[in-house]
């Protein structure tokens, strides 16, 4: 799992398949979108970490929708089901359309149009060695189509997951998208897949109904940090040029690497998110105008054996995404 590491000084750009990590859960968007170690049943956090699947899972449903930029749009649906002594399993459908689009030439002679999307099939094990250690895999199937080119892989996912009821306290460690590329865009060519390493921690409060979470990014590339003229400003006497918001050095790095959140649960039934990403905020914030760039909020209810879950996601000025997810239990809404 470490061998395959990848020793570039930045990350994107320089692998396919990225829409393997798109924030798909309207609950993972608001803990601000990375992959998540939370003490509940959530049938929407396996994706991203199969480790959390459980029985409890079996006969859930979860379907996730995401207004994103443009008229790009993308999706999940999950079922569980659980085996006495198989484990339990999840199985997941990601998709991304990325909508239609006008073929030119270079004499602007309009030839018609085309679409592109990208779709991953996934089945995702997990299993309790006790009560205080789980393991999970996801195995993916990847198709993607952009008009008359396509590619395929597979990759897997692994994890583990401590628990400690006693101390409310959860910690997992994610390897994700660790695999390889069947058949590229280019006959001959062949990219490499977005692996990440993740460390994710979650802390209850004893006597407050709010989980604070902390997940360690990209732990298997230290340096992400990139140089953009749009992060820089100049000195009108001087000339110097000096970067602008952001930490310098270690601290700069380190951040880089972190995602903080928390959520407060005042009601059995209703909670509410809210995080904040430093390194989305300072690769997509203006230095004119940073508004909110790289916070991220949400909510979510439970009423009549359905949970609905709402979450917005400031990545840039051009607009935050909107993400919707439900989920239920079939033999629980069939009930009701």
């Amino acid at each position: 799992m470490f061998a395959v590491s990848v020793a570039s000084a930045q990350s994107g750009g320089t692998t396919t398949f990225d829409f393997l990590n798109l924030s798909n859960s309207a609950r993972m968007a608001a803990l601000g979108g990375t992959a998540l170690s939370m003490p509940d049943n959530d049938i929407t956090l396996t994706y991203a970490n199969p480790s959390l699947i459980v029985p409890e899972n079996h006969n859930q449903i979860g379907l996730s929708f995401v207004d994103y930029f443009s008229d790009v749009n993308y999706g999940l649906a999950q079922y569980g089901r659980s085996f006495n002594n198989l484990g339990s399993f999840v199985a997941t459908m990601q998709f991304v359309n990325y909508g239609s689009f006008t073929r030119m030439t270079n004499q602007e002679v309009n030839l018609g149009t085309f679409s592109a999307s990208e779709l991953a099939l996934n089945i995702g094990w997990g299993r309790r060695l006790d009560s205080a250690f789980s393991i999970g895999a996801n195995i993916k199937g990847i198709y993607s189509s952009f008009d008359s080119y396509s590619a395929s892989g597979l990759a897997v996912d692994v994890a583990g997951t401590w628990h400690l009821p006693a101390y409310n306290y959860m910690v997992s460690i994610i390897a994700r998208n660790v695999g390889i590329q069947l058949s590229g865009y280019t006959e001959g060519v062949t990219e490499k897949l977005p692996f990440e390493l993740q460390l994710a921690m979650s802390k209850r409060l004893a006597h407050l109904p709010l989980t604070f979470s902390v997940v360690l990014t990209n732990l298997q590339n230290w340096d992400l940090a990139y140089d953009s003229k749009y992060n820089v400003e100049v000195d009108p006497i001087t000339g110097e040029t000096r970067k602008t918001g952001s930490l310098s050095g270690f601290a700069d790095e380190l951040m880089r690497h972190v995602v903080l959140g928390a959520e407060l649960q005042p009601f059995k039934s209703f909670r509410v998110q809210v995080a904040y990403n430093y390194k989305r905020r300072q690769e997509l914030k203006i230095v004119d105008k940073v508004s909110t760039t790289g916070f991220s909020w949400g909510f979510g209810f439970k009423a009549y054996g359905f949970s609905f879950s709402y979450s917005r996601s400031a990545y840039h000025l051009a607009g935050s995404p909107n993400h919707i997810t439900i989920t239920t239990s079939l033999g629980e809404a069939f009930k009701r």
